[in-house]
């Protein structure tokens, strides 16, 4: 009976999220196209036509891929569970690796596996198509290809040691497992987060020290008037991927580097990088980084402690197609974390705007710092140069942003700007 309640339940919001989306997306295509005519009016000196336009199709074109990668994923997840994809394939892997753990990390890896090899298609139909068309892939089939399997080395290599760990705690340490199980991620959280600026970002791209002295002693001084040390300032090769350019910092701790795509600096005046790098700055100074980390281990604490109940539920796992009982006894808590991850989303999409309220307002109060210790009229002048060259669209639907965008309209952004004291 539960375990109809619960299937009922989960297509019930699966439908939902899937009638929310299509909404969603039909909406925000409309307002583009509506709006690609003409260049809003707070934007007609700075932004051409043209620009306008590049934006408004790539934005549609993304937005019309994301709907089709939609349909494909809500037909993988109903294959999966309920028409009994998961039972199949924990068969299989039985066969082959017999009990123990062998068993619980195969099947995650198969499952981990099929589901690439699934979402393959659309990743390289948007980089070398979409992208391509655009005008933003800079990226070869075989720099795609061993970023990939760079991607799996590396995920393997720390993925798999970690979920052993984790499948261990929820065999062996009892009822409170969830809670040994969060300390361990939250300890991996940030060990990733010192080892990703000096280990792991350097697999990928090529970092080398800012060597524009000016813009050096400019960006130290901005430092300087706001108590930030870091570990260094450097380029990283973006252009060989993408024509799209940002900023950024990484690290924790004393670990900390700003990093600069080599297209942003190519784009911007050194008065507009100082602005865009005080905007990054404030999300540091101002506490934002430690806020979020803070909400990201409480959030998984919640998550993985739902996951402790249920995981001993049988309607849990027959109300999404599989059978817990099919391995005579034997630990199926592999299966566990996949329905998990599988079902969750499902049940949070309606939440998103409430995570971008939060992201907004952190964004909203990392401008205004920047504006304090730049002109906020250079980091206006930054941003529409990078709304135009990434192809951002300036008029976005209202409620499509509310739900996706973790940073507020341009327009609203800019505007919020001007009014900063000059």
């Amino acid at each position: 009976m539960y375990s109809l309640a619960f299937s009922i339940l989960f297509v019930s919001f699966l439908l939902l999220t899937l009638v929310v989306r299509f909404w969603l997306a039909s909406r925000h295509i409309r307002h583009v196209l509506a709006n690609r005519a003409a260049v809003p009016p707070e934007f007609a000196e700075k932004i051409r036509l043209a620009a306008h336009q590049k934006a408004a199709d790539y934005t549609v074109a993304k937005t019309k891929l994301g709907l089709l990668a939609l349909l494909v994923n809500s037909a993988v997840l109903i294959g999966f569970t309920l028409l009994g994809g998961l039972q199949w394939l924990s068969i299989e892997v039985f066969k082959l690796a017999g009990p123990g753990m062998a068993y619980q990390l195969g099947l995650l890896v198969a499952f981990a596996a099929i589901s690439g090899l699934l979402d393959l298609p659309f990743d390289y139909y948007k980089q070398f198509k979409l992208e391509q068309r655009f005008g933003f892939n800079k990226m070869s089939k075989a720099l795609f290809f061993a970023d990939m399997a760079k991607g799996l080395l590396l995920g393997a290599a720390i993925g798999l040691p970690l979920i052993w760990v984790v499948l261990t705690l929820m065999e062996k340490t009892g009822g409170l497992w969830w809670l040994y199980a969060w300390l361990v991620w939250s300890g991996f959280q940030l060990l990733m987060m010192v080892l990703f600026p000096s280990v792991i970002a350097p697999l990928f791209n090529k970092f080398t020290p800012l060597a524009d002295e000016s813009l050096k002693t400019r960006i130290e001084g901005l430092m300087r008037r706001v108590g930030f040390a870091s570990k260094g300032l450097f380029v990283m090769d973006g252009s060989k991927r993408s024509a799209h350019g940002n900023a950024y910092f990484s690290g924790f701790g004393a670990n900390k580097r700003i990093v600069f795509f080599d297209t942003l600096l190519a784009r911007l005046a050194p008065q507009e990088i100082e602005a865009v790098l005080a905007h990054e700055l404030g999300h540091f100074k101002l506490k934002h980084i430690v806020k979020r980390i803070g909400m990201m281990f409480a959030i998984s604490l919640a998550f993985l402690a739902l996951l402790g109940y249920l995981k001993n539920q049988l309607w849990f796992y027959t109300g999404l197609g599989v059978d817990p009982l099919l391995l005579a006894g034997q630990p199926n808590d592999a299966m566990a974390l996949i329905l998990f991850m599988l079902a969750l989303p499902v049940f949070t999409f309606l939440l998103g705007p409430l995570t971008s309220l939060s992201s907004r307002k952190h964004e909203f109060e990392a401008d205004a710092f920047a504006a304090s210790h730049t002109d906020a009229r250079d980091l206006v002048s930054a941003l529409v140069k990078m709304y135009e060259d990434n192809a951002s669209t300036l008029t976005p639907d209202p409620l499509h942003s509310a739900f996706y965008d973790s940073h507020p309209p341009a327009s609203v952004r800019i505007r919020q700007l001007n009014l900063a004291p000059q």
